[in-house]
């Protein structure tokens, strides 16, 4: 099994798409790539801690690759708006790979200058090395499920 770390808005929906997905084994929803190694849902939304809201992926490779993990990625959110999806504003709803090793680095890269050829330069999706992920509060987990 192998992990991808991905930020593209709230957790929420992603978290529900990825895990229909064939070779995903488990979602969990939580923020990566701020300041501390602990945080929470309320620290995150008030902009200081410099984390995104992310989807925690583990997926078995021989099913799904992680190209195809990042092709969905990009269809499951809009990639050209900076610090915003949807209705939600902020930097904790950015568009951010978070990759786990230098494979995902370079697959990562590669995947985001083929989609910015495709959105003629616009994507703001960063690529950036996992960085204190902290698994979000147990209500947010599956939330739209639980609904």
């Amino acid at each position: 099994m192998e992990i991808a770390i991905l930020g593209l808005g709230c957790f929420w929906g992603p978290e529900i798409k990825f895990s229909k997905l064939d070779g995903v084994a488990k979602t969990e929803v939580g923020y990566c790539g701020g300041n501390s190694d602990k945080t929470n849902y309320k620290e995150v939304c008030s902009g200081i801690t410099n984390h995104a809201e992310v989807v925690k992926l583990e997926f078995d490779p021989n099913i799904i690759s992680y190209e195809n993990i990042l092709e969905h990625f990009f269809k499951f959110h809009d990639p050209t708006t900076l610090n915003s999806q949807g209705p939600d504003f902020g930097t904790q709803y950015r568009s951010e790979i978070f990759y786990t090793n230098d494979d995902q680095k370079t697959i990562a890269e590669k995947m985001v200058e083929k989609e910015n050829i495709k959105l003629s330069g616009k994507v703001v999706t960063k690529i950036s090395l996992n960085k204190n992920y902290c698994t979000a509060e147990e209500y947010h987990q599956k939330y739209l499920e639980k609904r």
